[in-house]
């Protein structure tokens, strides 16, 4: 077989989204020039490998034996490409880390920041996703780590948890369910919403529960920022998810009450996720360890 690591990348962006059309996107690739790599490598390999159907595809057997080896490659290429890189300066080049919502715009910044600047010749290239999505990656080797909330499983992953992240409600003063001290999620599904911007991590993860409790959200304007996003809350615009720390920062500044989001899923912990602590690259282990990662206490192995 004539692969390279192209095609193993474009062949496990298109398995682990279960689409070509999405697959393809996520390799940076056009559908047609996606689709006919493909249609090279199954006939290079004279196996299908793929079952497409009106919703997707899936992977054969021998299919699934191609995905097995090429994360298998792909992840000493990129454990090769970081020892290299170490073996420079130990802090040279680009990081590539991925977080959530609630870790990117509160717990990271103060954190990462004084640890970047000690590191001038170091950039690190910050991707916002889903827990799911970049658990996903992590477990498919287009990751090396990333900080995901404890309440999405991570089969086959390390979790070491290094803040608290539980989400919460915001209403308006004046709303009708103010003066409930909790609610769940089902006794609000009716209630108008205020979300955050299409193709928010966090809107996403919303978006996803609701679903799953048979509801789409009653979505009345979408804001790019969660402090526009509390103050049309304020406004009694609708009701709102954040964290719990945004919530109480801008309270500060507008009136609204908050109210315990009774779910388990909401009482999340953010956590440092990788596959193995020792093989990690030497920037990333030293990032993590300042995050609050410790390589000698045992980590939460999800089932």
């Amino acid at each position: 077989m004539r692969l390279d690591l192209a095609d193993l990348h474009l062949f496990l962006c298109v398995v682990e989204a279960g689409s070509i059309t999405q697959g393809a996107a996520r390799a940076n690739l056009a559908l047609a020039s996606a689709s006919e790599r493909l249609r090279n490598i199954e006939t290079d390999a004279n196996v299908p490998l793929l079952q497409r159907h009106s919703r997707g595809v899936i992977t054969t057997e021998a299919g699934e034996a191609l995905a097995h080896h090429a994360r298998l490659i792909l992840r000493q290429q990129f454990l090769l490409k970081s020892e290299l890189k170490d073996f420079s300066t130990g802090a040279r080049g680009t990081l590539h880390l991925y977080a959530n919502t609630a870790a990117l715009t509160e717990f990271l910044p103060p954190r990462l920041a004084p640890w970047l600047a000690a590191r001038p010749r170091l950039h690190i290239d910050l991707k916002e996703r889903t827990s799911t999505e970049i658990i996903t990656a992590i477990t498919a080797g287009l990751a090396e780590a990333g900080i995901v909330s404890d309440a999405v499983d991570a089969p086959g992953l390390q979790r070491q948890p290094i803040a608290k992240d539980h989400l919460v409600l915001i209403m308006s003063a004046g709303h009708r369910l103010v003066h409930h001290r909790s609610l769940r999620l089902t006794d609000i599904l009716n209630e108008p919403f205020v979300g955050l911007a299409p193709g928010n991590a966090l809107q996403d993860h919303i978006n996803e529960y609701a679903q799953t409790a048979g509801k789409t959200l009653n979505l009345r304007i979408r804001m790019k920022t969660f402090e526009g996003l509390c103050e049309m809350v304020a406004h009694g615009v609708g009701v709102g998810i954040v964290p719990q720390t945004i919530a109480h920062r801008y309270r500060r500044e507008h009136d609204y009450r908050i109210v315990v989001l009774a779910e388990p899923w909401a009482r999340r912990q953010l956590c440092a996720c990788f596959r193995d602590w020792r093989e990690l690259s030497a920037p990333m282990r030293s990032l993590l360890a300042h995050l609050g990662a410790v390589p000698n206490t045992p980590h939460i192995n999800a089932s």
